[in-house]
């Protein structure tokens, strides 16, 4: 449940109130009695996971997930060309008698 921000236009009271998402705001000030409060828009909190199965390199950025990719096929050994096979030719048919 999000902890919304009130302020009374009346006394001038600032307050945070802890409501479900689904609940209307208040309108009444607990502190003059007057009905002059109005939610305000709060830049609100950043969202936290806690406990186990959560990861803080789980949510890295973009360039850093293009960096380790670079970093990945740098070090990837490429595949030599194998020039020691002797070359077969299978078109010609071969007699055995």
């Amino acid at each position: 449940m999000p902890t919304y921000e009130y302020h009374c236009d009346a006394c001038g009271a600032d307050f945070e109130l802890f409501q479900q998402i689904t609940a209307s705001p208040i309108k009444k000030c607990p502190q003059c009695g007057k009905r002059r409060v109005r939610r305000l828009i709060g830049a609100g909190a950043g969202i936290i996971f806690k406990g186990s199965g959560f990861y803080h390199t789980d949510y890295r950025s973009e360039s850093y997930h293009k960096a380790a990719e670079k970093e990945k096929s740098a070090a990837k050994p490429k595949p030599a060309k194998d020039s020691t096979k002797p070359k077969t030719d299978s078109t010609k048919p071969t007699d055995k008698k």
